[in-house]
């Protein structure tokens, strides 16, 4: 029998001074039964990064033809597609005809290095690319504080973040390897 999703309670409140957006966001997260609680973390984290009246998560995991996360404009087309992980350069490719800005925040350490120096010089041609790295301590620190039920508050400014969650915080450097370049 296959198992199902753990739904998670988010009180999400982002204070992004960079991007000038103070909003909190009430948020149900389904964890595919695959995923870890790192990974749920950056994609609570990316969302925050990216918050927008617009955005929202995907059935993520369980679809090839999603991002994790996306915003899309009133009428339909794909504004922004946020991809986790290390994802291929087909799907890089096709990810980018799809939408507006592709953003991938990758973490893993020394496996997301590899990555990038593998496929950083098929990635030159897309304008709307931005690949961010999250250090493994980060993500790990991040992913030990995941419950069904949180608050947490996100700062971010000149680029760096601030994690607060219930009690405790993690300080998140995110680093650009490669800034979109429209």
């Amino acid at each position: 029998m296959a198992q199902k999703a753990t739904i998670y309670k988010v009180e999400l409140s982002v204070a992004d001074m960079d991007r000038h957006y103070y909003e909190s966001h009430k948020l149900t997260i389904a964890k595919h039964p695959s995923e870890t609680d790192e990974r749920l973390m950056v994609r609570i984290l990316a969302f925050a990064l990216n918050a927008h009246e617009q955005l929202e998560f995907t059935k993520g995991i369980s679809t090839d033809d999603e991002p994790d996360i996306w915003q899309k404009s009133l009428s339909g087309e794909i504004e922004l597609w946020v991809a986790l992980g290390l994802p291929s350069e087909k799907i890089i490719r096709q990810s980018c005809g799809k939408a507006d800005e592709m953003i991938v925040y990758c973490y893993g350490g020394s496996t997301a290095e590899m990555w990038w120096e593998k496929i950083k010089n098929s990635t030159t041609r897309f304008d709307n690319l931005q690949v961010t790295n999250f250090s493994k301590k980060d993500t790990s620190e991040l992913g030990s504080k995941a419950s069904r039920l949180m608050k947490l508050q996100v700062n971010i400014q000149d680029g760096d973040v601030m994690v607060s969650v219930d009690d405790s915080i993690v300080y998140v450097t995110p680093v650009k390897w490669k800034k979109a370049d429209h």
